[in-house]
């Protein structure tokens, strides 16, 4: 498909991985569109992680098609995949900073890897403070990661996945492991970068609340805070829905009241009722 065509940023047809013969995705397939946001619920080892690394060439279906950004990526030599990934902002849940590096070196790794653009230090800087003002953390600049609590090295990576302002953005279980007051404060940047770029987002998670939220709040940018989409708008403007993986398999796709309004006994139990 040339890019462009629409406005469809990332589709699996019928993508299926295996390690040793068992197999990590069975015949996924779904589409996304800029704007759009999908909440990926499932037990561990459902193929959640797999999802995430396949769509970006990390890991290399073994039947399927993988379509990024207008690129058929499920035959791209390692070479062909540099540009197209930094149009893709990625969150693991490791984080995965560099400990020897500070967190401005950290925040303009992605800048200074791009294949399309001649890095001027003036330029990069002023997009890595940018970049760390958007998740409030400038004032970090000169120090390393262990310098820093877990949330603030969470808030560095958001930095880091979203510096070259990308068109969708991973994030692998991004509140994972924190207190609920930091979490939400995750959730809040996942939804502003969301509402002010357009960008699509994947999200996978194990906490319903954080679903929740990335499908009923919206950014407001004259408050400079999230609040209820119902007070803007209907909650379906949003364009969220929720995904569950059960061993590789894609067993439910839709918005939140058909998933709560589920009966299903695998996808009813994702639901905090």
């Amino acid at each position: 498909m040339a890019e462009g065509r629409d406005n469809t940023v990332l589709r699996f047809e019928n993508v299926s991985v295996a390690f040793d013969d068992v197999l990590a995705l069975d015949k996924v397939s779904f589409v996304l569109e800029r704007g759009e946001s999908r909440v990926v619920l499932g037990t561990a080892g459902s193929g959640k992680t797999t999802l995430l690394k396949t769509a970006v060439g990390l890991i290399r279906p073994d039947s399927g098609r993988v379509e990024l950004l207008g690129h058929d990526i499920s035959k791209m030599e390692e070479s062909e995949l540099y540009d197209l990934r930094s149009r893709v902002g990625i969150l693991f849940q490791e984080v995965g900073l560099f400990d020897s590096l500070t967190v401005e070196e950290n925040v303009a790794y992605p800048l200074r890897n791009q294949h399309t653009r001649q890095a001027v230090n003036s330029d990069l800087r002023e997009q890595v403070v940018e970049a760390l003002r958007f998740v409030e953390l400038e004032h970090t600049l000169d120090k390393f990661p262990s310098e820093l609590s877990g949330g603030m090295r969470r808030r560095v990576g958001i930095a880091r996945a979203v510096v070259t302002a990308p068109d969708v953005v991973l994030y692998d279980s991004p509140t994972a492991g924190l207190d609920p007051i930091t979490a939400y404060t995750i959730m809040g940047l996942l939804i502003k970068e969301r509402d002010i770029r357009n960008a699509a987002t994947v999200m996978v998670t194990h906490r319903y609340q954080d679903g929740q939220l990335l499908a009923n709040f919206r950014y407001n940018p004259q408050a400079g805070e999230i609040e209820p989409a119902s007070r803007n708008g209907s909650r379906a403007d949003l364009r969220t829905k929720f995904m569950v993986l059960q061993e590789g398999r894609l067993v439910f796709e839709g918005v939140q009241e058909e998933l709560e309004a589920s009966t299903d006994p695998y996808v009813s139990k994702f639901v905090r009722r």
